[in-house]
């Protein structure tokens, strides 16, 4: 295992962190009922994170049961000692006073006095860092908690644009950011870049799984990795940034710490081949003649449609077979939230776009029409079942 200075925090933490989001049931109400599966599970990862020299534990009220079942298994099954890892939560609080009481309830649910890393989670758009850095509002309350000790770093995640993102760091209210930065996914390297002028502490978010579902990678990229798996070279791609420091990784089993291992040292023998590999998967974008366009100033106010994001996806699907992934994260959009915002590109969606701004040699409806086939998948229906004798309804 490396360790990294996590910023301005000053803590040396894992460049691996345990995330708290994949233990088994751990998203099945009610949030206080807890397994014996997903505590025997939680027991397993923690035990084995520990032993592979993970020092950092991360999770989130959201997360359901992962407060509940971390706080269970460091202090009452495992009872590791408080000061040999860093804990990090996280939570989005209104108010200030919603702040301070949803703090307590999770160190009580946590079992402990104090949060190493607290992040109010999802500064996703403009309004929302407005909301919640307002005066007398939720992070000028984290603020007095860490005065009182309770808290010790303050932080923010973020699934937002990058101009969200920056504006966030430059408010000099944070020590440290979460955030999605991956080889198959850089627009953010220009955040990653800033919070390390300004010493924060940078933790990436799902590297296996939003980074592109890389556990089942399609043999096109495999084959570009001949000498690690996307996962390893994956992490290394984003270690090798000096400005990022810990990379969350949702572990289930103990093979998956085998792979970990895998990734260090994360620069130096590796760096040849890992190069190697990158130029390869560099080439692979002008196998389409639209993929290396730079979406991000297509600004369109006229639709819904997150262009960028589109034809990112559109990117992945055409230059390096990542169909199913693009399929994973397109119906994310079937309820447009600050998490993913966006419409599907159905042909209301188009015709609702002003193109006089679009490059002439860009067939922008063309290549969504063509995307929203190739990715929507309709929900499918629930029976109607009649409670009374459980039978199909006709």
């Amino acid at each position: 295992m490396e360790y990294r200075r996590f910023g301005k925090t000053n803590k040396q933490i894992s460049a691996i962190t345990l995330g708290g989001m994949r233990f088994k049931h751990c998203w099945d109400e009610p949030k206080n009922e807890i397994p014996p599966a997903t505590q025997e599970h939680c027991n397993q990862m923690v035990d084995l994170a520990i032993k592979n020299g993970i020092n950092h534990f991360e999770t989130a009220y959201g997360y359901v049961k992962s407060e509940k079942v971390f706080g269970r298994t460091l202090n009452e099954e495992l009872k590791i000692d408080r000061s040999s890892y860093y804990l990090m939560t996280k939570g989005n609080p209104k108010t200030a006073d919603e702040t301070r009481k949803l703090v307590e309830e999770q160190l009580k649910t946590l079992q402990t006095d104090y949060i190493d890393f607290y992040a109010w989670h999802g500064i996703n758009n403009n309004e929302l860092l407005k909301s919640a850095c307002q005066s007398g509002g939720a992070i000028e309350e984290l603020h007095r908690l860490k005065e009182e000790g309770v808290i010790k770093h303050i932080g923010f995640s973020t699934h937002g644009p990058l101009e969200t993102i920056q504006d966030t760091i430059s408010t000099d209210l944070f020590e440290f950011v979460n955030l999605h930065y991956y080889y198959f996914y850089q627009r953010n390297k220009a955040a990653v870049d800033l919070a390390q002028q300004n010493d924060l502490g940078v933790f990436i978010i799902s590297p296996n799984d939003k980074g592109g579902q890389l556990y089942k990678a399609p043999d096109k990229i495999k084959k570009a990795i001949p000498h690690a798996t996307p996962i390893q070279w994956n992490a290394r791609f984003c270690l090798s940034h000096p400005g990022i420091h810990t990379l969350s990784f949702g572990m289930t089993e103990e093979a998956h710490l085998d792979e970990m291992n895998g990734i260090f040292p994360s620069d130096g023998q590796y760096l040849q081949k890992d190069l190697e590999s990158k130029n390869q998967l560099d080439e692979m974008v002008f196998e389409d003649e639209f993929a290396a366009i730079d979406a991000y100033n297509l600004k369109n106010e006229t639709s819904d449609l997150d262009l960028p994001l589109l034809l990112h996806w559109r990117k992945l699907w055409k230059c390096y077979d990542m169909l199913d992934f693009a399929k994973y994260r397109y119906k994310e959009l079937k309820t447009p939230n600050h998490w993913v915002p966006g419409a599907f590109a159905t042909n209301k969606e188009i015709s609702k776009l002003d193109c006089s701004k679009i490059p002439q040699n860009l067939p922008l409806k063309e290549l969504l029409s063509e995307l929203h086939e190739a990715l929507y998948q309709a929900p499918m229906e629930k029976p109607n079942i009649d409670p009374k004798n459980l039978k199909l309804v006709k």
